[in-house]
């Protein structure tokens, strides 16, 4: 059965954005893109798209119009996790939403273990908060690797998920940062953060998280730009 047309409201820098631009690369959906300034979004994007003036959103469904001019008829959504399972649940044969109830389970709790153990830290690191310590970071990167199955590709077995979605686009802009001292957090920290990370310890955790950038539609949808963390 075809799907309502799709138009999404992106923005290359964002790494809330790339999850859901992963999502539909994965599912392999036609959909319009429609690229908005951060610096400077456009006066209809908030009272047309999303009030809360922040990327991704999409317009679902609706008349074939042109992406600055959206149609009342069409259902806006937002949010990148929410958009990430919407698009998951309209490609059930895609496996991004697992269809058991344990393993979608624990892909929705790593998700919650990334946006509360690993998020903040990175944004705390990043911004050069005085409490955003290597170890701090650190920190994330354990409670990340103490959900790590043995012996599979990703986060809840060897089918990439949500749960996946969600990490890679900020472990990849994490990346950038430190190996091209990118950031407000003082140089020594920088050093002690990858440091850390050659201790064999976080061996898992290094080749999970190799195998997220080496997926071809985190690739595709990567623009290696300066990693800011604007919405």
């Amino acid at each position: 059965m075809p799907h309502e047309q799709i138009t999404l409201y992106t923005a290359k820098i964002c790494p809330y954005a790339q999850r859901t631009e992963i999502a539909l690369a994965e599912v392999g959906a036609p959909f319009k893109r429609y690229e908005i300034d951060l610096g400077n979004k456009p006066e209809w994007y908030a009272p047309k798209v999303n009030p809360a003036s922040k990327v991704p959103a999409i317009a679902y469904g609706g008349p074939d119009v042109p992406p600055e001019n959206p149609s009342p008829e069409s259902i806006k959504l937002a949010e990148s996790l929410i958009l990430v399972e919407f698009i998951g649940d309209l490609y059930p044969s895609s496996g991004i939403v697992p269809a058991d109830p344990v393993q979608r389970a624990q892909a929705r709790f790593f998700i919650e273990v990334v946006s509360t153990k690993f998020g903040p830290n990175f944004m705390k690191f990043a911004s050069g908060n005085p409490e955003g310590t290597h170890t701090v970071l650190l920190a994330g990167v354990d409670a990340i690797q103490n959900l790590l199955p043995d012996g599979v590709k990703y986060a809840v077995n060897d089918q990439y998920t949500i749960a996946d979605i969600a990490l890679a686009p900020f472990w990849a802009r994490l990346t950038v940062m430190v190996q091209k001292g990118i950031g407000a957090y003082k140089d020594e920290e920088r050093k002690s953060f990858l440091k850390a990370l050659e201790d064999p310890k976080y061996a898992k955790f290094n080749g999970y998280v190799q195998r997220l950038l080496a997926r071809q539609s985190f690739k595709s949808t990567f623009h290696e730009v300066r990693p800011l963390l604007r919405r």
